[in-house]
């Protein structure tokens, strides 16, 4: 034999003698535990008393009939005397931008009226309180060092108006164009 040859049936050896099953002991004892373990069931509650009552919804609409989003609103609507969007009124062109795409980055004082520098996309644009911005009739009411406020004109799925009061927030410590 040769010296390499050695070391090399010694390990062989060793391992051989480590190949025992040492995990019998512990299925032996999982399987008495399991053996030995029975559910035990819990009794179910008794039932309650039924109690007939009658169906009042009879004459009611019907909750999910597509037909009443167009039945005739109850209140004020398109017709009533609630707050509506001038129609003939020339749309102005910030309102093409949903209020979710403009940012406000900064103000600016000119001849005592305060500014709003507005950001959308790359572009700046100066506006003033009395503007209207956004895509849902947006009417800049104020503006202040952090913040522009706008008044919104929206609309319910039964055609009535209702005023929405947003807020763009000051921006700082952007730059990056987003």
């Amino acid at each position: 034999m040769s010296s390499s040859t050695i070391p090399t049936l010694a390990a062989a050896l060793l391992l051989s003698a480590c190949g025992g099953d040492a995990t019998g002991d512990l299925r032996a004892w999982m399987e008495q535990v399991d053996a030995g373990a029975k559910p035990a069931p819990f009794p179910a509650p008794a039932p309650g008393a039924f109690i007939a009552s009658a169906y009042t919804g009879q004459g009611a609409p019907d909750p999910f009939s597509p037909n009443k989003l167009l039945a005739e609103p109850a209140g004020p609507g398109p017709r009533g005397g609630g707050p509506k969007p001038d129609p003939g009124r020339r749309r102005e062109a910030l309102e093409n931008y949903p209020l979710d795409a403009i940012s406000m980055v900064g103000t600016i004082e000119q001849r005592g009226v305060v500014h709003a520098l507005l950001r959308i996309d790359r572009a700046v644009h100066l506006v003033v309180a009395g503007q209207h911005v956004g895509q849902n009739h947006g009417l800049i009411t104020a503006i202040t060092d952090d913040a522009v406020s706008i008044r919104e004109m929206v609309q319910d799925a039964a055609g009535a108006w209702a005023a929405r009061v947003s807020k763009l927030e000051l921006r700082a410590g952007r730059e990056d164009g987003k």
